[in-house]
C-alpha cells in the first residue's frame, strides 16, 4: 500500500536526476512485484545524484509522468520510509511536491516502487522520513497489538504561531483509558534525543490558550473512537542555533508503546514546546483544524491561518 499526498511548492533549487543502481535482495512495493499500470515501457535510466538516506531514483518514464526509485534498508530492523520527492521545471525550480511512503522495508532488503506526479518534470530525491517500522502503522490498516495507532496532522501555521495536532485512535476491541498529556521525545535527524527544549504542560506562555491549559480529564475511548492532543510553538530566532525537530517518539500514557510521528518543529531559538492534553473527540470536532480549535480566540477570532506542509 501507497500513500501519496501532494502539495504545491515554489522553493527554488538546483536540479538533479537520477541514477541507475542495482542491489541485491531487491523486492517491489506493490503486491505480486506488479508494478502500476503504465509504468513500465517506455523508462530509461538518467544520470543524477548520489543515494539519499537509503532512497536512490532509478528511471523515469517519457510517456507518463511516473519515476521509479529504490529504497534500501541499512538498519538491522524493518523501517518505514517517508520520501518527498521535488518536481522541477527546466529551469531548475521546484514545481511541486509529491510526498509516498513505503512501508515496512526488511533489514538489509531493497525495494522498488514507482512514484507518479500530477506535474511533468524531472524528479529528484527531496526529503526522506524513516522510522521502525514498530512504531509506525504497517500500511495494511491493521491495528497495532497494543490496540491504539497514534498519528500527526501536517499543523497550521499562523502570525508565527505554530500548532500540530496528535491524535490517538482505539482501533481494538477494548475501551483504552489516557488522563494527562502525551509523553514526549524529541529526536533528531538520526532519531538522537535533542536536548535543551522544554517540553511544558499546557500554553507555557507560548500563547494564550484555554484549550491548552484546560486541566487534563479521564478520556475512555470505546473501539473506533479518539482523541487529539496539540502542541504548539513559536518558531522565533533570535540569538543561537535554531532547534529542528522532525521525529517525535510519542507515548499516549506512562508505560504505553510508543509510536514515532515525523511533525517536523521548527522550533527555532525559543527553546520551548507547548503539549495539550487529551480531549475526546466529538462529531464536532472531527475534521477541524487544529488552529481552528485553539488559535482563534488568541487572535481575536479573525486572524487568518494557512497549512504549513509537514
Amino acid at each position: 500500500m501507497r500513500i501519496r499526498i501532494t502539495t504545491p511548492c515554489v522553493v527554488s533549487a538546483v536540479f538533479a536526476s537520477a541514477v541507475l543502481l542495482t542491489a541485491c535482495g531487491s523486492e517491489s512495493a506493490h503486491p505480486g512485484g506488479a508494478r502500476p499500470e503504465g509504468g513500465g515501457e517506455g523508462r530509461t535510466a538518467v544520470p543524477g545524484g548520489p543515494e539519499k538516506d537509503g532512497v536512490r531514483i532509478v528511471g523515469s518514464s517519457g510517456q507518463v509522468a511516473s519515476t521509479d526509485f529504490e529504497v534500501t534498508n541499512r538498519e538491522t530492523e524493518p523501517f518505514t520510509y517517508t520520501i518527498t520527492f521535488e518536481v522541477l521545471s527546466d529551469s531548475g525550480g521546484v514545481m511541486a511536491n509529491e510526498r509516498q511512503t513505503v512501508f515496512s522495508v526488511g533489514p538489509g532488503r531493497t525495494v522498488k516502487d514507482t512514484v507518479r506526479t500530477n506535474t511533468p518534470g524531472r524528479v529528484r530525491v527531496g526529503k526522506v522520513r524513516r522510522v521502525p517500522s514498530a512504531e509506525a502503522p504497517d500500511g495494511t490498516g491493521a491495528c497495532p497489538p497494543s490496540g491504539v495507532r497514534v498519528t500527526a496532522d501536517e499543523g497550521d501555521a499562523a502570525m508565527g504561531l505554530r500548532v500540530v495536532g496528535l491524535h490517538l485512535e482505539n482501533c481494538g476491541t477494548r475501551p483504552y483509558t489516557v488522563e494527562g498529556y502525551p509523553l514526549l521525545g524529541l529526536l533528531d535527524e538520526d532519531r538522537k534525543p535533542v536536548s535543551g527544549v522544554g517540553i511544558l504542560h499546557g500554553s507555557g506562555d507560548i500563547a494564550t490558550m484555554k484549550a491548552f491549559d484546560e486541566p487534563p480529564r479521564p478520556v475512555v475511548l470505546k473501539p473506533g473512537e479518539s482523541a487529539s492532543a496539540g502542541l504548539m510553538w513559536r518558531n522565533t530566532t533570535g540569538a543561537g542555533d535554531a532547534v529542528n525537530v522532525p521525529y517525535v517518539r510519542v507515548e499516549a500514557k506512562p508505560g504505553a508503546q510508543p509510536m514515532t510521528v515525523a511533525p517536523e518543529l521548527d522550533l527555532g531559538t525559543t527553546g520551548k514546546l507547548g503539549v495539550g492534553p487529551w480531549k475526546k473527540d466529538t462529531p464536532q470536532r472531527e475534521g477541524v483544524r487544529p488552529l481552528a480549535l485553539v488559535v482563534g480566540a488568541a487572535n481575536g477570532g479573525g486572524a487568518s491561518s494557512q497549512s504549513r506542509a509537514a
